[in-house]
């Protein structure tokens, strides 16, 4: 028996490593995605994040994703960073690690200052960039209930201004609503928990579920909305769904 579970302390997957050993154990982002292929299906097996189907195909000219058609008839794509907090971020994965591994290895804790000039003059980003990875870092590390559960709201907004606030050179013609040449973000909050936000292409229906699919765990006891079109098919993923109408003033 591991001397270190006699004494309480549960085992990790990978030993205490130096500097040198990381960049030697994860010198590209192909070792970052097996380990983490590693950690998800410890038994080699890939399943679906979905519905768990065991049945997927990998995608040969997609380097590690695979495609479920189970989920629906064109099939559902997925990737090892589907479900992480690593999904769609712009940072290699091989940055992600080493901050993840330069908070864990101090053991008077680390700041996010340090964090970039550790960081910056290999990887590059600016202090903005550190500090929010390592929020989401610590965040994760917290988070005891994932995917949200209990009682979730969900609700998009548009970031970028008015028009006329706009400088004349980037000002455009209004052919559309209020959200016309704004940057679409949706956010799912748990009462009193945890809170996801997304930038999003565009706010259709289908975008839209896939972000519950992948936030809101199965056994939530309440997704609330409002009645923006884009939720009106929220059903479909049964889940216990209910809408507030802000014009008859509820909120």
């Amino acid at each position: 028996m591991d001397k270190r579970a006699k004494k309480g302390k549960p085992k990790t997957t990978l030993p205490a490593l130096s500097l040198d050993a990381f960049d030697k154990r994860f010198p590209d982002e192909d070792s970052c995605k097996q380990y983490l292929a590693d950690v998800r299906w410890p038994d080699g097996k890939v399943i679906c994040p979905r519905c768990q189907n065991e049945k997927v195909y990998k995608i040969s000219r997609r380097p590690w994703t695979w495609q479920c058609k189970s989920c629906n008839k064109k099939g559902y794509s997925f990737s090892v960073l589907t479900g992480t907090i690593f999904k769609d971020t712009k940072m290699p994965l091989k940055a992600w690690f080493k901050v993840a591994y330069l908070i864990l290895s101090s053991k008077k804790g680390i700041s996010a200052l340090q964090v970039y000039r550790m960081m910056a003059r290999t990887v590059g980003a600016d202090y903005r960039t550190y500090w929010y990875m390592c929020h989401r870092l610590r965040a994760a590390m917290k988070n005891e209930e994932w995917p949200l559960s209990g009682k979730v709201e969900i609700d998009e907004t548009y970031i970028g201004g008015k028009n006329a606030n706009r400088p004349l050179s980037k000002r455009f013609e209004m052919r559309g609503r209020g959200a016309v040449g704004k940057t679409a973000v949706i956010g799912a909050i748990a009462r009193k928990g945890n809170v996801v936000c997304k930038v999003m292409e565009n706010t259709t229906a289908a975008e839209t579920n896939e972000f519950v699919r992948e936030t809101v765990s199965k056994r939530v006891s309440l997704v609330a909305t409002d009645t923006g079109a884009a939720y009106a098919r929220l059903f479909a993923l049964g889940l216990p769904h209910e809408m507030v109408d802000h014009k008859a003033l509820e909120y």
